[in-house]
């Protein structure tokens, strides 16, 4: 059986996800990330991803989103519940015309957290969506887990993190090392699971029926919108434009990755936790609901483990043997 954890993109709302792996991690004799032969990660979820792939434990990494996610969104605990609302208002104004927010702290805290690896570190095959909006297609950041993947284990991790995580308006979109420059994998892969399961049977050739993918999304926002053409278009700002092309790229990702690994017809294998809210009710970049997201992840945990457990949980995946290493390449 191939285990594969695919993580949704969202920003802040990442705290969900990392607090259900957090709180499962803590029922398991090792880190969570080594029980898996496939970890795909966007955006946020391509952070959890990458820190997971490279040994860090689901702790470690709820713990930095709950320590340090109100820096890197430029939030102090000091400014007051008046002077928050301003800077929040001036910041969503300032978008219109560049980014909403700067780089720099999620940079310096991916770097010290990353401590310079490579993917070529991992343990775990890694699968890291971006989008090159130069040539407008997709980058796929990659382990040597093929002998075509001759490149990107060599490249720093911290450079496929900030990659992942440069969402359009919210950041600058990231220069890499060798000058590409790219933008969130959410432009076309929010939600990785399909890509997972086809990177799986393809180039992997893992049998359809031997895979099992626990797929994790950052919170389904429930909305309706109006039959009357007038307020169909209030009804999309409310719900967000944003979050209407999120939901069928989620539809279509998972779809497809239902149809080609057979689910449920021939056997159950993706099992999707992404709880709802309503819509707007938690946003990308609302660091004051970190406590409130903690809390459901765990929540969610505690009644999925049973279930879980004996599916992904029984034993550590086999060890990854890449094609290539990061000492040949030196």
């Amino acid at each position: 059986m191939r285990r594969i954890l695919s993580i949704d993109g969202g920003g802040i709302k990442g705290t969900c996800p990392a607090a259900f792996l957090a709180a499962i991690e803590e029922k398991l004799p090792k880190p969570i990330g080594s029980y898996f032969d496939l970890i795909a990660g966007t955006s946020t979820g391509g952070i959890l991803a990458i820190g997971l792939g490279l040994g860090l434990s689901a702790k470690e990494l709820h713990k930095l989103y709950v320590e340090r996610g109100p820096e890197i969104f430029g939030e102090s605990e000091n400014l007051g519940k008046v002077a928050s609302w301003m800077l929040r208002r001036f910041r969503s104004a300032r978008s219109f015309v560049g980014a909403k927010h700067d780089e720099a702290a999620l940079k310096r805290i991916l770097e010290q957290t990353l401590q310079g690896k490579r993917i070529g570190d991992a343990k775990t095959r890694l699968l890291i969506p971006a989008w090159d909006a130069d040539l407008r297609s997709c980058y796929i950041y990659k382990t040597a887990h093929h002998e075509r993947l001759t490149t990107d284990y060599k490249r720093l991790a911290s450079d496929a993190a900030m990659a992942t995580a440069a969402a359009p308006t919210y950041f600058r979109r990231h220069k890499t090392s060798d000058s590409i420059g790219l933008l969130d994998g959410g432009v076309w892969a929010n939600n990785p699971t399909g890509t997972a399961a086809v990177e799986a049977i393809t180039l992997l050739d893992w049998p359809k029926d031997s895979l099992r993918i626990l797929s994790l999304g950052c919170m389904e926002e429930v909305y309706m919108l109006s039959e009357n053409p007038g307020k169909l278009s209030l009804g999309l700002r409310k719900a967000g434009f944003l979050n209407l092309f999120m939901d069928g790229q989620s539809s279509n990702s998972l779809g497809a990755a239902k149809l080609i690994t057979g689910h449920p017809h021939t056997g159950n294998r993706i099992f999707r936790y992404s709880p709802s809210a309503p819509a707007g009710f938690f946003k990308l970049d609302d660091t004051t609901k970190i406590e409130r997201l903690s809390g459901i992840g765990a929540s969610m945990a505690r009644s999925a483990f049973p279930e879980l457990q004996q599916i992904f949980f029984r034993s550590p995946a086999e060890i990854f043997e890449p094609y290539y290493k990061i000492e040949d390449a030196a």
